[in-house]
C-alpha cells in the first residue's frame, strides 16, 4: 500500500537582500518516512526548515502539509495541525524546570494543566529525562539539553518533526543514544526530516537523503549512494583542482 505524501515543496525560494538562501527548493516526504537534509553551512538548510515552520515566508513556491497549503499560515497554526522542530543550538528555559518546560508544549492540545502534565511526564520517560524533571534548565548537560530539544518539540504531538543537528557535538555513545530515540520516534508514526552534519546518524537512520549548496537541491537519492557522488563531495570539500 502506498505511502500518504505528508509535506510537499514546490519551487521554494527565499531571498534576504541580494543573498538568495533557497532557490527553487522541491522536496517530498511521505508518512513515516526519516529524510536526511545535508550539505555544507550556508547551504540553506535552516532557513529551509524557517520557511516549512513559517518563521520566513517563501518569496516564491509553496509548502504543502498533508495536503493543504500551508505557506501563508503563522507560525502557531503551523504547529497546531502537526508540524514540530528542534533548534541548532539548544536554549533550555533556564530558570524553568525540565517538567515545566515540557507542560507548556503539552497545553497546545490538552484540556488542562494536570494533563498537559501528565503528558509530559510521559514523554520525559521516552526521552530519558524523567529523573531530571525537577532539574532548572540552566542545569542540564550537552546531551540532557537535546533531548529537552526533543521532549517539548514531542509534547505538541507533531505528525512531522524537522531535526536541526541534534546529534552534533554528542560522543559516539550519545550520538547511538539519540539515534535510537529518533527510531523509535519513527517507528510510532512520526514523519522526520533531519539537518545533520554527522555522516554516520546519516547512514544509520535516513535511507533517503537530499543535498542543498547555496540555496539549491544538487542531489536527492539513497544516503549511502548519495555520499559517494561527485557533486555531494564537491560541495562538502570543494572541487581538486579549486584555488580556494
Amino acid at each position: 500500500m502506498a505511502l500518504e505524501m505528508i509535506l510537499k515543496l514546490e519551487k521554494v525560494s527565499k531571498n534576504f537582500g541580494g543573498i538568495k538562501a533557497l532557490d527553487g527548493v522541491e522536496l517530498s516526504l511521505e508518512e513515516g518516512e526519516i529524510v536526511g537534509l545535508i550539505g555544507p553551512n550556508g547551504a540553506g538548510k535552516t532557513t529551509l526548515f524557517n520557511v516549512i515552520t513559517g518563521f520566513y515566508k517563501p518569496d516564491t513556491g509553496a509548502v504543502f502539509f498533508n495536503g493543504e497549503d500551508i505557506t501563508s499560515l503563522p507560525t502557531h497554526k503551523i504547529c497546531r495541525k502537526g508540524i514540530a522542530r528542534t533548534f541548532q543550538i539548544a536554549k533550555p528555559y533556564e530558570e524553568i524546570t525540565v517538567l515545566k518546560t515540557v507542560t507548556i508544549g503539552a497545553m497546545l492540545h490538552s484540556d488542562s494543566m494536570k494533563q498537559a502534565a501528565e503528558k509530559a511526564e510521559v514523554i520525559l520517560s521516552k526521552l530519558k529525562l524523567h529523573d531530571k524533571k525537577q532539574k532548572l534548565g540552566r542545569s542540564l548537560t550537552v546531551v540532557e539539553r537535546k533531548r529537552l530539544e526533543l521532549a517539548r518539540a514531542l509534547a505538541t504531538e507533531p505528525k512531522l518533526l524537522l531535526i536541526d543537528e541534534v546529534i552534533a557535538g554528542l560522543n559516539p555513545t550519545e550520538i547511538d543514544d539519540i539515534s535510537e530515540i529518533i527510531r523509535g520516534l519513527a517507528k510510532s508514526g512520526i514523519s522526520i526530516l533531519m539537518i545533520e552534519h554527522v555522516m554516520r546518524a546519516i547512514l544509520s537512520l535516513a535511507k533517503h537523503a537530499i543535498v542543498l549548496d547555496a540555496g539549491c537541491k544538487i542531489a536527492e537519492g539513497e544516503s549511502e549512494n548519495l555520499l559517494k557522488e561527485p557533486t555531494v563531495i564537491e560541495a562538502y570539500i570543494g572541487r581538486e583542482d579549486s584555488d580556494v
